[in-house]
């Protein structure tokens, strides 16, 4: 009987790992952590079983906990590439970037043959913009699972971002082949642009538009990529009911009232600014404006100097104020955060900002930080980097509204929920308009702004102002943007590829009746506008 238990015993640590495991195959990560605890009672030893624990805490969103269960997953299991990736996938969540890094890059020096984590490390490695690596980890995941959409997507999106466009559509194209109903591949592949038969573009689209009936999200995309594809083939009737449609779609899952955003915009402009003496930095520049204005042009532009290194749209900014506030709301931005600016020590700010964007900085004299909505902040930004340059890019009024309405944001990215409703961008650009007055009155000289139109008529006349404000000698360089060749990681990442045009310019006369009730709520209080 003895041995029997004995035996007994020792079965037990496998039957616990086949239940987690098991678990984890259903994605069922509530039981994964349940069983996973069960499974370290036994054996609290075991890597695995660490390692399952620390991803079901990063499946449910909670990457603190992650962290000390991979670390241990890590300690037990040191050559275990799969437990490094999901360490550095966590230390990325959390933003301690540079960490998430080196662990990625370990992790590849194991040379994994497991797709899942070289999808995983490709991931990671999007997030520190390191895209090129990020390819390289997609394109051996795709190669060991072709069949994988998701792995094709992750691949198609580095991809672009590098400028490989037609690798990107073949990418694209793959994804969908794998699973037609990857919703997002198709509107992904429709912002490409001309790049198959429009009629064929609009057959699959619109053959698939019944199995989407019920799916929000899967609408969302589809009409997304049916709009693009109009516009395309120049029919902008068609193309902005889809819009219509797709928004119409997106909206219907979110709860949004625009009274939220002007709350915020009424708290920033009451928000005392922090008191004291800044970090005495001059690396940074920072460009700010309304998303689809023209900011990554202006980004590219001044990274073709040889002075300025472009770091991406950084979050840095507002985790370090919101750290140093010691606000607990869920928001990075809110009353609550704003109420205890004023006690916020600025150059610790700046000092907490400029070590996030290590290692990517810092081997040039500026880098440029390209988070348009950083203007919520401008006033903050100055404060915590009193040499720091910023530029604030404008447009159109209504070509602002229009750009921002046909743009599908990132999902999870609350700051954008105004872009479901055409009138609520025409709110949103206003209070906008009336945030960077209040900047330009309490910075005086802060803040360049720059007219993305003069900049379409006047390249290197804009261009020299925009050097002469960074204090930068004139480089020709800066005149030839698409040739730079540094990844771009926003949704211009197609356009700013290409020479200067003007056909973005007054786009908003292709959907003047469209546009006449977004006319008045802008003439209405007061804004002059182009007829």
């Amino acid at each position: 009987m003895a041995g029997l238990t004995h035996l007994a015993h020792a079965d037990a640590p496998d039957r616990a790992r086949q239940r987690a495991q098991a678990a984890a195959a259903a994605q069922d990560w509530p039981a994964v952590e349940r069983l996973s605890t069960d499974w370290l009672a036994i054996a609290p030893d075991a890597a695995d079983a660490w390692l399952l624990a620390g991803v079901a805490a990063l499946e449910t969103r909670r990457p603190g906990a992650a962290l000390p269960r991979l670390c241990r997953a890590v300690q037990l299991a040191p050559r275990r590439a799969d437990a490094m990736a999901q360490l550095a996938r966590a230390l990325s969540i959390v933003h301690r970037l540079a960490e998430a890094g080196d662990w990625a890059r370990r992790a590849l020096a194991l040379a994994p043959e497991e797709a899942l984590t070289l999808d995983t490390l490709g991931v990671v490695l999007s997030r520190i913009q390191d895209h090129a690596g990020a390819a390289q980890a997609f394109a051996a995941a795709t190669r060991i699972a072709p069949a994988v959409a998701g792995y094709q997507f992750n691949l198609a999106s580095s991809l672009k971002f590098l400028g490989d466009f037609e690798g990107a559509e073949r990418a694209y194209e793959a994804c969908i082949a794998a699973d037609p109903h990857y919703w997002k591949a198709h509107s992904a592949l429709a912002q490409l642009g001309r790049r198959q038969s429009g009629d064929a573009r609009l057959a699959r689209l619109n053959a698939l538009l019944p199995a989407a009936a019920r799916d929000a999200d899967a609408l969302l995309h589809l009409h997304h990529a049916l709009a693009r594809t109009h516009e395309d083939l120049d029919q902008p009737a068609s193309a902005f009911a889809h819009l219509r449609a797709a928004k119409q779609a997106g909206r219907s899952r979110l709860r949004y009232d625009f009274a939220e955003d002007a709350a915020l915009f009424d708290a920033i402009e009451d928000a005392p600014l922090p008191a004291g003496e800044g970090h005495p930095s001059r690396e940074p520049i920072f460009v700010i404006g309304m998303p689809r204005t023209g900011t990554t042009l202006i980004e590219r532009i001044l990274s073709a100097h040889s002075a300025v290194y472009a770091a991406g749209e950084l979050q840095h900014f507002p985790l370090a104020f919101k750290r140093a506030t010691g606000s607990r709301t869920a928001r990075m931005l809110d009353a609550d955060t704003l109420a205890r600016a004023a006690a916020v020590d600025p150059r610790a700010v700046g000092a907490a900002y400029l070590d996030a964007t290590r290692p990517a900085t810092g081997h040039t004299a500026h880098f440029l930080d390209k988070m348009p909505l950083n203007f919520l902040y401008a006033g903050a930004i100055a404060r915590a980097l009193p040499q720091a340059k910023i530029v604030c890019l404008r447009r159109d009024p209504l070509d602002t509204c229009l750009s921002n309405f046909r743009q599908l944001f990132a999902r999870d990215y609350s700051y954008y929920n105004y872009a479901f409703d055409l009138l609520d961008c025409g709110r949103y650009y206003l209070r906008f308009d009336r945030l960077i007055a209040h900047w330009q009155r309490l910075l005086p000289g802060r803040i360049l702004e720059v007219r993305y139109e003069d900049v379409v008529a006047d390249l290197e006349g804009q261009a020299r102002r925009l050097l002469a404000h960074c204090e930068l000698p004139w480089q020709q360089a800066c005149l030839s943007f698409e040739r730079n060749r540094a990844p771009v990681a926003t949704a211009s990442a197609v356009q700013v590829r290409q020479p200067l045009y003007a056909s973005a310019v007054g786009r908003w006369r292709r959907y003047a009746a469209e546009l006449a009730p977004l006319r008045a709520l802008l003439q209405a209080e007061g804004l002059a506008l182009e007829t």
